[in-house]
């Protein structure tokens, strides 16, 4: 048996204005969307926006339920939308905030295995990579692909 090294590389900003302008602006987005999570449960708010190939910014946000586990996260929330709304439009981008009694929280978050999975297939659907921006009050991490997030992930070869 042979040891493999997998590596991957987090950029680490300590403010959102060391992102480029439409980072910055889609880090605000998913911010901003923490507000519209419905989070009687955990209380903890999370905001997803997507950046489309077409231009277009959407954001979703978490959705609890009592009936747990049928809520759903900001991100699947947002792909989903996308999906059915701009099916043509590719994702470019994704940025995550979250937010605990209206604050900002410290730390980022990151997508749960759940969304990273499907933050894969729609890389797969798109043909490349998706850039996945993850904010907090303290700092910003930024992966350049989703695959980064999950490398040993779950993948259905085309024939």
């Amino acid at each position: 048996m042979k040891e493999r090294k997998i590596e991957i590389t987090v950029y680490e900003a300590e403010r959102p204005e060391e992102l480029a302008p439409a980072d910055t602006t889609l880090l605000r987005e998913a911010a901003n969307a923490t507000k519209n999570a419905y989070t009687p449960y955990s209380k903890f708010n999370v905001g997803a926006a997507l950046l489309l190939s077409n231009g277009e910014i959407i954001c979703g946000s978490n959705q609890e339920n009592a009936a747990f586990p049928s809520g759903l996260c900001a991100e699947r929330v947002v792909l989903f939308y996308a999906g059915s709304r701009y099916p043509d439009a590719a994702i470019r981008a994704i940025a995550i905030s979250s937010a605990t009694g209206g604050k900002e929280n410290p730390h980022p978050v990151y997508p749960c295995g759940a969304c990273r999975q499907v933050l894969l297939e729609c890389e797969h659907r798109a043909g490349h990579p998706i850039k996945v921006i993850m904010g907090s009050a303290s700092k910003v991490h930024v992966v350049h692909s989703a695959k980064d997030l999950l490398p040993l992930c779950f993948e259905l070869k085309e024939k």
